[in-house]
């Protein structure tokens, strides 16, 4: 197993690729879709939340990442110790149609696909997405980790419809018509995916990219109206189920699972590193399950995660590890702080199973 490091694109600069191998990581995790473009409710010092009005503005619908912007971050990477392991997340101005099921699907596929090209070619493995409506909504900010440390989670169900303009979180449109997000089934929405994944997986598969997909956070059946895919653990193998391509696989992430009303941790774990369908993993600590949940530090909540990571070491797991939110520590460095706890901490674990 490899420990790894997420950063948000702001972040993707020598400093930060240094923090993160000073912290014991060997690879890197990279957003390029920018969450706090325009943001009026996102603090860019730690993870986003935003507020109903979203995260902020989707990125230039004409504009797609290309193999120099892939190479160039690559080699930045390298030069200080990291291997660019996997992007996180498509720029909703690139596939916003893809989601809605919109006019302008094709096209936005035919530029999805060269983006994978793109990475193959720039020896990215991962290609991790979230296919979601209302995407990671309706959480909070509070002094909910150990010392009144300031961390997310959510106090109740958010039922507030999603504006004309805005999907998965942010706007791609902020000259759209008044009114809401037209409705959407659950059905329509696994159809919706299940198109996606036959368009793009061959492509993935021919260029040595894997397609990993993060369950629903918060994961609800729905938010604010909109369906939610993997919401419970069993729906995970429903996704595997809907594509045989061994390009079709799982960004796991420990506590957006741990937060399901149903289900057990482990055995979801146990069940999806047997089948060898993880591209990379998620690992944070929560407490509480939805609508009523907060995250914690590392070692404090309710997921025993040197369990998790043994599950893993027996499984033959051989991927990336990465914290993927800490709470913030009260010095002047708080997001540095809290993450290089979680990162020491994940890294004794590994050195242990190691040993």
């Amino acid at each position: 197993m490899k420990l790894g490091f997420g950063l948000y694109r702001h972040m993707l600069n020598t400093e930060n690729f240094r923090f993160a191998r000073q912290c014991g990581s060997t690879h890197l995790i990279a957003h390029l879709c920018d969450y706090f473009r325009d943001s009026r409710a996102n603090a860019s010092s730690d993870q986003p939340t935003g507020d109903l009005r979203g995260w902020g503005r989707a990125g230039d619908p004409d504009v797609l990442w290309t193999y120099d912007d892939f190479d160039r971050l690559k080699r930045a990477a390298a030069a200080e110790g990291l291997d660019l392991y996997a992007i996180e997340n498509f720029d909703p101005a690139h596939w916003y149609d893809v989601l809605l099921g919109g006019p302008r699907r094709a096209a936005q596929l035919d530029g999805l696909k060269h983006m994978i090209r793109d990475m193959g070619r720039a020896g990215i493995s991962v290609m991790g997405y979230n296919f979601s409506l209302a995407g990671v909504s309706a959480r909070i900010r509070g002094p909910f980790a150990r010392g009144q440390a300031e961390a997310v989670g959510m106090n109740g169900p958010e039922y507030t419809p999603i504006p004309r303009g805005m999907v998965w979180n942010m706007v791609y449109d902020p000259s759209a018509q008044d009114g809401t997000m037209p409705p959407c089934s659950s059905d329509e929405l696994w159809e919706r995916l299940s198109y996606f994944l036959e368009e793009i997986l061959p492509v993935a598969e021919e260029h040595g990219v894997r397609l990993a997909l993060h369950p629903d956070d918060p994961p609800l059946e729905t938010v604010r109206g909109t369906p939610r895919l993997v919401w419970q653990p069993q729906l995970y193998q429903k996704l595997i189920e809907l594509n045989p391509s061994p390009a079709n696989a799982l960004e796991y992430c420990v506590g957006t699972l741990a937060e399901m009303r149903d289900g057990d941790i482990y055995t979801a774990t146990e069940c999806y590193a047997g089948q060898n369908r993880i591209a990379y993993v998620h690992l944070r600590n929560v407490r509480g399950k939805v609508p009523c949940y907060s995250e914690t530090f590392i070692d404090e909540g309710e997921v025993n995660v040197p369990r998790i990571l043994r599950i893993l070491y027996e499984q033959n797991f051989d991927g990336v590890i990465i914290p993927d939110h800490a709470p913030q520590m009260s010095c002047a460095a708080p997001w540095h702080a809290g993450m290089a706890f979680a990162m020491g901490y994940l890294k004794a674990e590994l050195d242990r199973l190691d040993r």
